[in-house]
């Protein structure tokens, strides 16, 4: 039982690496549950505090994930628009060309976003800063979710 335990447990932990690139897949809490099944071993030395540390950050990391996008939008002066268009044209990205695409698609959903709905003048200068800023915030976000879900994929690792 052990053995298909640690199987389970390194490809949910791969699943969860690609889920931070992919928006399907929840990164970090399939992660997460990679490491709740090595919990369960029956030579686990895992302490159940590791996993509740692990389970705060992967809560936290997965609200940021939908904070830091809104919040470099709005310090860049962008509209909501942009940060729904950008995950728009990350989703659309992936489909057609991926995996570029869903780098490109953000950053072009963020610019047609702001251009259509922003309050602003000026067209394409005026919409590219806060474009910019919602494509940074969704790199930021997926940062985060690629460190968390990486050193829980070392772990997972270092627990098998």
């Amino acid at each position: 039982m052990d053995t298909v335990i640690q199987i389970l447990a390194v490809l949910l932990g791969i699943l969860g690496l690609l889920g931070c690139l992919l928006p399907v897949l929840p990164g970090p809490p399939v992660s997460f549950v990679a490491l709740l099944l090595l919990f369960f071993k029956s030579d686990s030395h895992m302490q159940w505090t590791f996993l509740l540390l692990w389970g705060i950050i992967t809560i936290v990391v997965s609200i940021l994930d939908y904070i830091v996008p809104a919040t470099f939008t709005k310090w860049t002066g962008g509209s909501r628009a942009a940060t729904g268009f950008a995950t728009a044209g990350l989703f659309l990205g992936i489909f057609f060309f991926p995996p570029f695409g869903m780098i490109v698609g953000a950053f072009l959903g963020a610019l047609l976003g702001e251009m259509l709905y922003g309050k602003k003048e000026g067209g394409l200068s005026s919409s590219l800063k806060p474009a910019l800023g919602s494509f940074m915030g969704f790199l930021a976000g997926v940062g985060l979710k690629l460190i968390a879900s990486g050193i829980m994929m070392y772990y997972i690792i270092r627990y098998l």
